[in-house]
């Protein structure tokens, strides 16, 4: 390639289209690209696995060998090996030295990755995880019927319709606690 010995060409091609690749698929993940790994992933798993992965988010997912995860050994690859070979070290090291920096790189990248996908939360409140909630009514409940409740649950300050346990009046700013969940509305108690 242009004069160049056969290894360094072979690390240069490496290190240009690897490092190309990787940097285009890191700004199109993070800017949202709108493509995901799934067409493109080389997944080592069972076939009962396989419809589970492509079921699952892909968007910001990094696979066992991903296209992300490949093009960051290849770019490591060349540059470190173009590094150690200009440095006169001999063949079989730069090499050595290449797929070690590469693997070292896959390794970081795949951990970071899945500490990345332990950050992801589904955001969907489960009505019956506001048991033992307090907070305050919000709308009067009527002792025969549904007003509404002001209660944090998940992290998050929610309103309810809410039935009073004690079958009376609850008026606005009344505390309360969520003693049970009937459907979608909450049962609860006045706190004296």
């Amino acid at each position: 390639m242009f004069g160049l010995p056969i290894l360094e060409a072979v690390y240069w091609f490496f290190a240009i289209v690897g490092g190309t690749l990787f940097i285009l698929r890191t700004l199109m993940m993070f800017i949202g690209g709108g493509f995901s790994d799934d067409a493109l992933d080389v997944a080592l798993e069972s076939n009962e696995n396989v419809a589970d992965s492509h079921s699952a988010d892909g968007d910001a997912s990094f696979k066992l060998l991903s296209v992300q995860g490949l093009t960051a050994f290849f770019m490591m690859f060349g540059l470190v090996g173009l590094a150690l070979l200009n440095a006169s070290l001999p063949s079989l090291v730069s090499v050595l030295g290449g797929t070690v920096a590469g693997l070292i790189t896959f390794g970081a990248l795949s951990f970071i990755f899945s500490k990345m996908q332990l950050l992801q939360s589904e955001g969907t409140i489960q009505i019956k995880n506001s048991i033992g909630a307090e907070g305050n009514v919000y709308l009067k409940i009527p002792k025969n019927g549904t007003g509404q409740v002001q209660i944090v649950t998940q992290g998050a300050l929610k309103v309810f319709d809410a039935t009073s346990n004690s079958k009376q009046d609850l008026i606005t700013g009344d505390k309360i606690r969520v003693v049970g969940v009937d459907g979608n509305t909450l049962v609860v108690e006045k706190i004296k």
